[in-house]
């Protein structure tokens, strides 16, 4: 018997396309990609978590909370651009 997780597969599997192979400018440009983002959500979890600190440091429980909630919506945002940059240069072929 097949989980719900196969099924769904099986499923994506008819109705997605197959995709081409990607070649090697697509795989480092897909890497590029890999890696700016990174920095991207590097430099802004080190910005918010010193702002966190200090936030901590002053008992500010909304200020904490709030960054908190910043925190998981930034990560969120970046890695949406991120795969929609990555979706772009699939297609593109």
């Amino acid at each position: 018997m097949k989980s719900a997780y196969e099924l769904a597969m099986e499923r994506l599997a008819r109705t997605e396309p197959q995709s081409a192979p990607l070649t090697g400018s697509q795989k480092e440009r897909l890497a590029e990609i890999d890696r700016v983002y990174k920095g991207r959500w590097a430099e802004r979890e080190i910005f918010l978590k010193a702002r966190l600190t200090a936030a901590q440091a002053e008992g500010k429980l909304d200020e904490i909370e709030k960054i908190q909630r910043q925190l998981g919506d930034e990560k969120l945002r970046i890695e949406e651009e991120r795969d929609a940059e990555k979706d772009r240069v699939r297609t593109k072929g």
